[in-house]
């Protein structure tokens, strides 16, 4: 098999299609469900450029909306978390409760046709899943299909008992895909990774397709603070373990050229006493990730100035990579 076609990173066309087809109809990963416990409590985040937000209701009830106001499309909430008793838009003072319902409209005028009760928040779908909190704005199947292996992979895994500990944002200017290709195989490790490489059994290393869920795994030497294995799941979020908890992050489009990453990181152990562990697990963590921006942001440039045919992929080590490039495929295709 070879590669994908450059094009098909670097057109806005197909990353226009792609934000329909597979971002607007999947589900996404948007944290710890930990952050939406109590009544108020809400997370506003972008799913490809589409805002979104997702709140615990006064009646306890956990929803999600798009971040839009009905009246002319102003954002309700800035990205980030935090609590509230009401969803005001400052841009006209229009109030919906929490349940998304309009409450008042105010210095509207008369308008014998308006009517408060047609103008609710848009709804999308939200569902928890063991301690992560997912949505979708179309989704085309259920949480749990989508899943697929990552169910009976994770099952023995105690990852719902581990308390979300932080939060970090990291951007660069490549391609989704690109990130994605790059994260799928570890046939990159020993040009990229000098410390990573010589922290497992790179000989051992084994890469292995499954139903939407990609597994990665290495027997680690001593001084690794990873376990040996680590998941990406269709289509863009990831989990990693480490001992005494794990991170997850979400690949997250902001144009065909640019990609964000959010990742957050969750602990058994929350204590004071091991709270400079926590932050060199992190520290350690995040700098594994970065060695992979320059070598991703330098692949797309080679993809959008034609200096690049697509080559061959590797049998052994790029699995990952031919599952995701052909689904990726099938859709637009579609």
């Amino acid at each position: 098999m070879r590669n994908l076609e450059p094009a098909l990173y670097t057109d806005p066309a197909v990353f226009a299609r792609e934000c329909a087809a597979i971002f607007r109809s999947s589900w996404q990963l948007i944290g710890p469900a930990s952050r939406l416990s109590e009544p108020g409590d809400y997370v506003a985040t972008e799913i490809a450029g589409a805002k979104i937000v997702a709140v615990r209701g006064k009646d306890g009830v956990l929803r999600a909306f798009r971040n839009v106001c009905r009246h002319r499309g102003a954002r309700l909430f800035e990205e980030g978390e935090g609590r509230c008793n009401v969803i005001r838009c400052q841009y006209h003072n229009w109030v919906y409760d929490l349940d998304g319902s309009l409450r008042q409209a105010p210095w509207f005028g008369e308008d014998a046709d308006f009517d408060m009760g047609e103008w609710p928040l848009e709804p999308i779908s939200i569902e928890p899943w063991r301690g992560l909190a997912f949505v979708a704005i179309d989704p085309s199947v259920t949480l749990e299909k989508q899943l697929g292996a990552t169910v009976p992979e994770l099952a023995d895994e105690p990852i719902e008992e581990f308390c979300a500990v932080a939060e970090r944002r990291m951007v660069f200017d490549a391609n989704w895909k690109i990130y994605t290709d790059n994260f799928v195989e570890g046939y990159h490790i020993p040009g990229i990774h000098p410390g990573f490489f010589q922290a497992i059994e790179f000989e051992r290393f084994e890469t292995t397709a499954h139903d939407n869920l990609i597994r990665m795994t290495a027997p680690p030497r001593e001084g690794l603070f990873y376990k040996g294995k680590w998941l990406w799941m269709w289509p863009n979020w990831t989990l990693s373990l480490f001992d005494g908890g794990m991170n997850t992050s979400r690949i997250n489009p902001v144009s065909e050229s640019r990609t964000e990453l959010i990742y957050h990181f969750y602990f058994a152990d929350t204590s004071d006493e091991k709270r400079a562990h926590r932050e060199d697990t992190i520290a350690r963590n995040l700098a594994v990730v970065e060695e992979d921006f320059g070598i991703c942001t330098e692949t797309h440039k080679n993809y959008a100035t034609g200096g690049y045919r697509p080559g061959p992929l590797s049998p052994r080590h790029e699995k990952g990579v031919a599952w995701f490039q052909n689904r990726v495929k099938e859709i637009l295709a579609e």
